[in-house]
């Protein structure tokens, strides 16, 4: 079994982090950015990031697409799926159905 090597990296904010792969994220300055309400709030970081880069930052934006479409965004993936349809439900909404 080989290991990755992590290599010592520091953000543009100067947090200092570690990281094997070639992601640019740190997990600091991510972990600063996360909402701590809201439904966004719910998903991991990639899934989260998903939304926002497509400007999907409100339920009423999330009920404009339809399951097939939130999974295509990159860093979405099925887990977050059935936190997205109970949270659209609780509020009176749902996916778009195509």
């Amino acid at each position: 079994m080989t290991t990755s090597k992590k290599n010592l990296r520091t953000c543009t904010n100067g947090h200092k982090y570690y990281k094997s792969s070639d992601c640019p994220t740190c997990p600091i300055c991510e972990q600063e950015s996360k909402p701590e309400t809201g439904f966004l709030s719910l998903l991991s970081a990639p899934a989260r990031r998903a939304l926002e880069h497509n400007g999907i930052t409100s339920l009423q934006q999330l009920s404009k697409f339809s399951e097939k479409e939130i999974l295509q965004f990159h860093g979405m993936g099925p887990a977050s799926l059935p936190k997205l349809r109970t949270v659209l439900e609780t509020n009176g909404l749902s996916f778009k159905t195509e």
